[in-house]
């Protein structure tokens, strides 16, 4: 499965530094024998996101993308406002992700992912911490390929 994996963070962006939670999430991927064709970092703009979105999708080049940040509920969290101007949303993945989450924080109840489907694409917004991005992605990756098998059927 062919896959991108995008932090949205404009410090990093400017800085052109790494993401931690981009890092993590692109070996745990792979490890688990995703092919990550993109893990890169992107300013937290709406339109410079969905953009991004709409042009993966179109053209087939992935199945499924994956955010990491811009998921809290401040006008510049912008990962899941971008997911919901390009996709149609799948409301069960961000509910099962904050019901998990919250048995840890109860700032989980803050968070404002998104998950949708685009052409053939899923695109899912995962929080900004590589721990929890990752353990949060572990926790859904059997039903995230699942589901990215039977859209590409």
């Amino acid at each position: 499965m062919r896959t991108a994996i995008f932090t949205i963070d404009t410090e990093s962006y400017e800085a052109k530094k790494k993401s931690a939670a981009g890092e993590a999430l692109k070996r745990m991927l792979e490890q688990n024998r995703l092919e990550v064709k993109a893990a890169k970092v992107l300013p937290r703009d709406k339109e410079v996101v969905a953009t991004v979105f709409r042009q993966l999708a179109d053209s087939g080049s992935v199945e499924l993308i994956i955010t990491t940040g811009a998921t809290g509920y401040l006008e510049q969290d912008c990962a899941p406002k971008a997911v919901e101007e390009v996709a149609e949303l799948i409301p069960g993945i961000p509910e099962a992700l904050r019901a998990y989450n919250l048995r840890y924080s109860k700032k989980a109840m803050l968070d404002c992912m998104a998950a949708g489907i685009r052409k053939n694409t899923l695109i899912v917004n995962l929080p900004e911490s590589a721990k929890t991005a990752k353990e949060d992605m572990e926790y859904i990756l059997s039903e995230v390929v699942q589901v990215v098998e039977s859209i590409n059927l």
